[in-house]
């Protein structure tokens, strides 16, 4: 097996790798309710046209709006703490996440992101493609998810 080697005389011109600085990360992306999105690849603050990579945030016990992703698939990683996806009729369905564990939402999946902890943040990092598209359904009650309390 041997590495491959890209010739830069071969890339088109103006391709070159866009780094973005911690703080500089982009918040102009659709929000969910208290499920907050900050981006550092997207099409928003840089060339990327088919992708969207951020970092989501849950402050303890809150959670999204109902909703989904429309035509893009998302894959998730739990960098800290304890999360919980809500889907299926009425939102009864439902798998937990913690620290190390991998997700894929299919698209047009309708689901509720919840942190399940009163007391620490839930982190995770967000892959999306083509982009970020998030499309708000109407809320249910807190009462509705099976275990979720706010803090």
């Amino acid at each position: 097996m041997t590495d491959q080697i890209v010739n830069p005389a071969l890339l088109p011109t103006g391709d070159v790798p866009v780094v973005t600085r911690h703080g500089a990360e982009s918040t102009d992306t659709a929000q969910s309710g208290d499920c907050i999105r900050v981006s550092g690849v997207s099409i928003q603050h840089t060339p990327a046209t088919k992708i969207w990579y951020g970092q989501v945030r849950n402050k303890p016990g809150y959670r999204s709006l109902p909703h989904h992703h429309g035509e893009a698939e998302t894959g998730g990683y739990v960098l800290s703490g304890h999360g919980r996806i809500y889907y299926g009729e009425d939102y009864a369905q439902y798998t937990d996440m913690t620290e190390g564990d991998w997700v894929f939402v299919p698209p047009y999946m309708p689901h509720v992101e919840a942190n399940m902890s009163v007391t620490d943040d839930l982190v995770w990092l967000t892959c999306r493609t083509p982009e970020n598209i998030v499309v708000n359904l109407d809320d249910v009650e807190d009462a509705a998810l099976e275990g979720y309390r706010r803090a």
